[in-house]
């Protein structure tokens, strides 16, 4: 497995490539200040997924099941400030 190292700037403007290189099984060591701090790698084949997080209790399920569906669009003149549409539509 390969290994780089690479500054938080630099991570900061290549981070698309360095997730795509942990895609194919590259490991990147972030650094600060010349200090390895973390790093960025694939997934463990036993890494938790939601399933065995909400098994092992770690964290709670959404309590809607149902697909999310955005609300009706609410028409808005220009010149309107967006505080008095929210207090209008709050009643």
């Amino acid at each position: 497995m390969d290994t780089r190292s690479a500054g938080i700037r630099e991570l900061r403007a290549e981070l698309g490539d360095a997730v795509r290189r942990a895609t194919s099984g590259e490991r990147t060591v972030i650094t600060s200040s010349g200090r390895p701090v973390a790093q960025l790698g694939p997934l463990d084949a036993d890494a938790p997924d939601l399933d065995r997080l909400i098994g092992s209790r770690a964290v709670i399920p959404p309590r809607r099941s149902s697909t999310w569906r955005a609300p009706d669009p609410v028409q808005v003149w220009a010149g309107v400030r967006i505080d008095q549409v929210l207090r209008e539509l709050r009643g």
